[in-house]
C-alpha cells in the first residue's frame, strides 16, 4: 500500500459486517487508513484483533481481514463508534464520539445482538458518557443488548499482550455462550 493510497482513504467509510440477532457485535473505535484502503476491518498488520479472536475461541482458525464476512457464520459482526477513517483515533473529537455513540445505540436497537463489545475503554467512556467504565461487562444495556468493554487490539496498546487480551475476550465468549438471564431493557 503506497502512502498516496493510504492518504486517499482518509474519511472513507467501510461497510459494517452485521446481521440481526448476532451473539456479539464487536465495535471498533473507527477505521484506520489501512482498513479504509482495503475495505476490511482491523486490516493493519500490527492489529491483534484477528489473532485474539482466534486465541479466545471465537473462531476455529485465525481469519484474515479479507475473510471478515465469515464472522457472520459464527454469529459475530463488526461496526465502529465513528464511521470515518483517520490515521489515528486522537484525530476524533468528543462530539464526534458522542454522535457516534448515539448512532451506535440506534444500530444496536435495530440489530439486537446479545452483546455489544466495544474495543477500547476510552472510546466507550467518551461515546456513552460513562467516565468510570472499566474493561469487562457493563451495567448499562441498550434494550436487551448487554455491553462488554474489551481492550483495544491495536499494536499501540502495549498494556495488553495478545495472551492477556485473549483471556479477556474469552471471558466475553463464555458469557455470550451461557444461557441468557433476564435483562431489564433500559
Amino acid at each position: 500500500m503506497t502512502p498516496e493510497e493510504l492518504a486517499a482513504a482518509r474519511d472513507r467509510v467501510i461497510p459494517d459486517v452485521v446481521a440481526g440477532g448476532l451473539r456479539v457485535l464487536f465495535c471498533g473505535i473507527n477505521p484506520g487508513l489501512m482498513s479504509a484502503a482495503t475495505g476490511h476491518h482491523f486490516a493493519r498488520p500490527g492489529n491483534r484483533f484477528w489473532p485474539v479472536l482466534h486465541l479466545s475461541g471465537f473462531t476455529p482458525r485465525r481469519l484474515l481481514p479479507a475473510e471478515q464476512e465469515e464472522l457472520l457464520d459464527y454469529g459475530l459482526g463488526i461496526t465502529n463508534v465513528v464511521a470515518r477513517a483517520t490515521a489515528r483515533a486522537d484525530e476524533l473529537g468528543t462530539e464526534e464520539f458522542r454522535e457516534g455513540g448515539r448512532l451506535l445505540e440506534q444500530k444496536v436497537r435495530r440489530l439486537r445482538p446479545s452483546w455489544l463489545a466495544v474495543v477500547g475503554v476510552t472510546a466507550y467512556r467518551t461515546a456513552f458518557g460513562e467516565r468510570g467504565a472499566t474493561i469487562g461487562p457493563q451495567d448499562r444495556t441498550i434494550g436487551t443488548t448487554r455491553i462488554w468493554v474489551l481492550p483495544n487490539p491495536s499494536g499501540l496498546n502495549a498494556h495488553w499482550t495478545a495472551e492477556s487480551m485473549a483471556a479477556e475476550y474469552a471471558r466475553l465468549r463464555a458469557a455470550a455462550e451461557a444461557p441468557a438471564g433476564p435483562v431489564v431493557p433500559d
